[in-house]
């Protein structure tokens, strides 16, 4: 093989800039996952799809398990990142806030079904300290969302960890109930302004 074939050979096994591999694997990941469901994710296919040698991937992920892993970490960062933003779009009225943070979390739930139910799952697996560090952010933001409507007044005093969990529980019971095709997802919004009010009546001071 003359330098050249090699060169043009190394080439087509590494179409991607030093960099770029993870995330079009990444990308491919989450549509598979998507699409296909997490039983059907393979370093192997993912290799194949986007043209790059079956052995490619580990330079990245040392197994199936460490790609969903970094789907799980990768969807934490988004979903952190989009509460975020919605809080600081919000203003400073807490219920306001809340009723933003509310239909966020649901919206994300329900357009990234696939995609937050392998988050959970994942954060929930023994050794899986990456993704459960990659998740305490976004619940920081609830916990810290949950203590200021204590100090406003509206949230009635207690331990704001607890209050939390019940807010994060409805949340993702309304996501699971729209994701289950038990309730069309067209009711989201009103279903969120809903449970904000109703949890708004529950958690107020007596």
């Amino acid at each position: 093989m003359t330098e050249t074939t090699e060169t043009q050979a190394a080439g087509a096994e590494r179409p991607y800039h030093h960099g770029s591999l993870r995330d079009a694997l990444l990308g491919a990941a989450e549509a598979t996952l998507r699409t296909q469901g997490q039983e059907e994710l393979s370093l192997r296919e993912l290799a194949r799809g986007i043209g790059v040698s079956h052995g490619a991937p580990r330079r990245h992920f040392r197994d199936r398990q460490a790609l969903l892993d970094a789907l799980a970490i990768t969807g934490f960062e988004r979903l952190e990142s989009q509460v975020r933003r919605t809080l600081d779009g919000a203003g400073e009225d807490f219920p306001a806030r809340l009723r933003a943070t509310v239909n966020t979390f649901v919206r994300f739930a329900t357009d990234n079904a696939a995609l937050l139910e392998l988050m959970f799952s994942s954060k929930h697996r023994e050794g899986a300290e990456d993704v459960r560090a990659a998740a305490e952010p976004g619940f920081t933001l609830m916990f810290g969302l949950i203590t200021q409507g204590q100090e406003s007044g509206d949230v009635a005093p207690g331990d704001p960890e607890q209050v939390s969990i019940v807010l994060v529980a409805t949340m993702q019971g309304i996501a699971t109930l729209i994701n289950g095709d038990m309730v069309d997802v067209s009711l989201l919004d009103e279903l969120t302004d809903r449970a904000t009010d109703q949890f708004l009546r529950g958690a107020g001071p007596v």
